[in-house]
């Protein structure tokens, strides 16, 4: 969410329209109307004085992923994760610049928090008792495919190293 649509917001929480807001500021109505709209953003002074009058963290006004207070806000869980979470999944990931490679795997989806999840995936398909855990982004997942009850999973032939 940018920074005007954030200020608007807690203006509104605050009941204050923008004239008063912009009289508490000291600043034209129209001045907190561009902030607002995102044609313009206000200096450090005056965005620390808004910050206390709308009793709302600096942090909040100017990143994501920061509550009103300034604490980190964890990243949604989905439903779909909910549901994935102990069931044998197909994961397919992303290939990023961060060097991680494309590949399909059956794996176990054992637990996630936040962005990460830890995946049990298994590492060589001729002992299947070898498993191996990973920590893996969930950004880094482009899709994932449920396995039907009895259905067996068959390997990719793309194989983990």
């Amino acid at each position: 969410m940018s920074l005007g649509n954030k200020l608007a917001d807690a203006r509104r929480a605050k009941n204050l329209t923008q004239e008063q807001l912009a009289e508490k500021l000291e600043v034209t109505r129209q001045a907190v109307s561009r902030w607002e709209s995102g044609a313009a953003w206000p200096e450090t002074d005056k965005l620390v004085r808004m910050a206390q009058i709308l009793e709302v963290s600096c942090d909040y006004l100017l990143q994501d992923g920061v509550d009103e207070k300034g604490n980190p806000v964890k990243a949604p869980v989905t439903r779909l994760l909910k549901q994935a979470q102990g069931k044998r999944v197909k994961l397919t990931f992303y290939e990023d610049d961060s060097g991680m490679p494309a590949f399909h795997e059956w794996c176990v989806i054992q637990d996630f928090d936040g962005a990460w999840a830890n995946v049990e995936v298994v590492v060589n398909q001729k002992k299947p008792q070898k498993n191996e855990v990973r920590l893996i982004p969930l950004s880094a997942i482009s899709t994932i495919t449920f396995l039907k009850d009895g259905e067996a999973a068959r390997r990719s032939p793309l194989e983990l190293s």
